[in-house]
């Protein structure tokens, strides 16, 4: 057991502390007693303002001991061997977890895309060159290396094995199937006015039953069962709007499909763009998908990743999610939360640990093909780089792909094999 000289405890402390140790599997526990902590004759770390003789230290900033959102000045810096931040020029690891953990970068003004998102370009972990690192990991485990070079190696730090999740957005069931009259026949004409007569001949040829929808990938999704592969789906159902455009929740051979693909994993809510302004279309949302799959909804991933912090979480909570998997940039792969693991959402505005398991993602396929315009075989090779630094730090290596782009359509062609790739590492 490690004992921790604070001079008070706060939940802030307490939320980082466990984030270091107990995810590491070591025991701690803090103190503010002088006499007990000197007497102590295990392993003992001084993180606070007191002075004790032949004992670790690590002087602590004002971050984990106040309740204010980003009024410290911050600065890139080192402790011991390794970078990190400095809050008002005092090195603390301690706090630079809780800074990046929390996101608390996000809830100052900055500027936004289209969608009001963050952007990962803007982030302090891409300006630091830090944004591939399980960084929130290495700094834990630096913690850790510092108090086992001062302890003579007495910790044992838990290795779990890494859990490969792969999961997918449905955001348009399919290309051309189950559209109805209307949106079928302004399709058609769409495509015959700006001479898309590829596009013509594919719809009429999925309509008749000639030929299969592009989009329909669903039994290669179903058989990574047979792989001993779990996977998780997010599924839009919003209305439809100029960003959601799914099939609608009405259509039977939409519900079937839902109803069959729930049989083998499960399935959250994947809320629509407009839901972001409007916590009814949310709660609309979930029980439509409660209806069809007749399971409660804890799930959730927010479409085109819009995450505005606090709202968006607080929001999910209001309406009984449970686990969120939107953690991750659309524009940058990497580790937004600075770790893969999953962990509980700290809000910042009540200063407290909730319910909430954030699943951080490493990559997105578009963010691959799309934003980094990488060929597939940089895009195995930058696969590769995040699964090893989960693989070193722990968590789940879990990553976005689309049913659309694992089929080889358009400008997916190929894509297929990066696909498979990301599933096959050990």
């Amino acid at each position: 057991m490690i004992l921790i000289y604070v001079n008070r405890v706060t939940t802030r402390l307490e939320y980082t502390l466990d984030f270091v140790f107990q995810n590491r599997g070591i025991t701690y526990k803090t103190t503010n007693h002088k006499s007990s902590f000197e007497k102590f004759e295990g392993v003992k770390l001084n993180y606070s303002d007191q002075e004790f003789e032949n004992t670790p230290s690590i002087f602590p900033s004002t971050m984990l001991f106040s309740e204010d959102i980003g009024t410290n000045e911050i600065e890139k810096t080192k402790f011991h061997l390794f970078d990190c931040l400095a809050f008002d020029r005092i090195p603390d690891p301690f706090a630079s977890i809780f800074y990046i953990l929390t996101r608390m970068e996000e809830y100052q003004q900055f500027e936004t895309d289209s969608f009001g998102r963050f952007e990962g370009k803007n982030s302090i972990l891409f300006k630091y060159q830090w944004i591939d690192k399980a960084i929130c990991d290495r700094w834990s485990m630096e913690i850790v290396y510092f108090l086992k070079d001062e302890a003579n190696d007495q910790i044992t730090v838990l290795k779990e094995p890494i859990k490969i999740l792969p999961t997918f957005d449905i955001d348009n069931a399919y290309a051309y199937k189950f559209k109805g009259f209307l949106r079928s026949s302004m399709s058609n004409f769409k495509d015959f006015f700006l001479g898309r007569s590829k596009r013509l001949i594919e719809r009429q040829s999925v309509q008749t039953g000639i030929s299969k929808d592009p989009y329909d990938t669903y039994d290669k999704i179903i058989s990574l069962k047979d792989k001993n592969i779990s996977y998780k789906l997010f599924w839009l159902l919003g209305d439809f709007a100029k960003y959601d455009r799914n099939i609608s929740h009405r259509s039977k051979k939409h519900r079937k499909l839902i109803q069959r693909m729930s049989e083998g994993c499960e399935i959250g809510i994947h809320p629509s763009v407009k839901s972001n302004s409007y916590e009814f279309y949310l709660h609309n949302e979930i029980e439509r998908l409660e209806s069809i799959s007749k399971k409660r909804v804890h799930l959730s991933r927010q479409h085109f990743l819009v995450l505005k912090l606090p709202y968006t979480y607080q929001t999910l909570i209001g309406q009984e999610i449970t686990e969120d998997y939107t953690m991750g940039f659309h524009d940058l792969v990497g580790f937004r939360a600075g770790t893969a693991r999953p962990f509980k959402w700290f809000d910042l505005t009540k200063n407290e640990i909730t319910n909430l398991t954030i699943h951080p993602f490493v990559f997105m396929d578009g963010t691959l093909n799309e934003y980094l315009k990488l060929t597939t075989e940089e895009a195995k090779r930058k696969i590769d780089l995040l699964f090893q630094e989960v693989k070193e730090y722990g968590g789940e290596f879990s990553f976005i792909w689309h049913n659309e782009t694992i089929g080889d359509y358009g400008i997916w062609k190929n894509w297929s094999e990066v696909f498979e790739y990301s599933i096959s590492l050990n």
